[in-house]
């Protein structure tokens, strides 16, 4: 009878659901660089860098020392992303203290396989190119990435239509603030689709509303990456923002780029960047004229886990916006770059 019962309770033991499966993965990333401008001005004021990271001349520089925790338990997940540096700084230019290190910290829970939910502090999705150096082909950073938004605090679903459709809306606080209690909220939103194989994925971008200012801003942004072959691939990025203050008429900036991307052998790659930015109307507040630039960066990676870049940058204006050697001004600037990359 003992036997009977033992063996009873062992059967209903097996038919119950195993628990959840806890997995906590922890990556990070250091890099640094150096950046010379052929210019070489005297004055710290005249680095001829306008976008975000790399302002700086003739000078070793710490980037980012990053760490990052992801922690999932069944249908729940928590990620903790850290960064020290200029790098994280600039990212979380709104905040001071320890909250200017917190690049991303967020709670999702997905009560489906199809449907996620995500609240905290989250990079945007807006655009080609991404905060961490590591998952980007060039160093320095594109002029839509520098005048975008960089993050988003708020809720958002992101819902899995089929294996390479999808479509994500949210609503956040105004862009680049963790806290914004009395603020209106903005409006975020993605639809992205892609060939089975792989080879092309687009990504419709939005994000739009009213600032801490009372000035509505209103942003449509179109990604798409391609992998044509096994070792070439073209990346294409283009926006548009309008701006409009409280009581005056609305401004936009616009933008578009293009990335070539090839990699010859699995330790060596390089990309070239093309891109032009229009700013006439100065709605950045920063140029009120139009600008392009072309970046060519090598990827080589001698061992797993790092990267050297060597990068040619250069940078011209409609009208004298950069500054020569002797201080006056000029209408293109050179520069180049050499960064080291190492993520884990």
């Amino acid at each position: 009878m003992a036997l009977v019962c033992l063996m009873q309770a062992s059967a209903q033991d097996s038919t119950k659901a195993p628990d959840p499966v806890k997995t906590t993965t922890i990556t990070g990333s250091v890099d640094v660089y150096y950046r010379f401008n052929f210019a070489n001005a005297k004055s710290s004021l005249a680095t001829n860098n306008a976008t975000s990271f790399t302002n700086s001349h003739n000078s070793f520089e710490l980037g980012m020392a990053s760490l990052k925790v992801a922690h999932s338990f069944g249908k729940i997940g928590a990620v903790l992303d850290m960064g020290f540096g200029s790098r994280a700084k600039e990212f979380s230019y709104n905040e001071t203290g320890i909250t200017q290190a917190v690049k991303q910290a967020y709670v999702t829970f997905a009560p489906s396989s199809k449907v996620t939910f995500t609240m905290g502090k989250f990079a945007t999705h807006v655009g080609y190119e991404l905060l961490d150096p590591q998952l980007n082909r060039n160093y320095s950073m594109s002029y839509m990435f520098s005048y975008g938004p960089f993050s988003h605090t708020g809720l958002k679903m992101d819902v899995a239509l089929s294996g390479t459709t999808g479509f994500m809306i949210g609503v956040a606080n105004p862009t680049d603030y963790i806290s914004a209690p009395f603020e209106k909220k903005f409006f975020i939103a993605q639809f992205h689709a892609g060939t089975k194989d792989g080879k092309f994925t687009g990504y419709l971008n939005y994000v739009g509303g009213k600032d801490t200012s009372k000035t509505t801003q209103n942003q449509v942004d179109l990604t798409i990456l391609t992998k044509l072959t096994a070792k070439f691939g073209i990346g294409f990025n283009a926006t548009l923002k309008s701006v409009k203050p409280d009581g005056v008429s609305s401004k936009t900036w616009s933008g578009a780029a293009i990335y070539l991307n090839a990699d010859p052998t699995d330790k060596f790659g390089f990309t070239v960047r093309g891109e032009y930015f229009h700013d006439k109307d100065n709605a950045t507040t920063y140029f009120g004229t139009n600008l392009y630039e072309i970046t060519g960066t090598l990827n080589i990676k001698p061992v797993a886990g790092i990267i050297i870049m060597p990068e040619l940058r250069y940078d011209g204006a409609k009208d004298a916006y950069f500054t020569k050697h002797d201080g006056t001004a000029t209408k293109s600037t050179f520069s180049f770059l050499l960064a080291a990359v190492y993520s884990f």
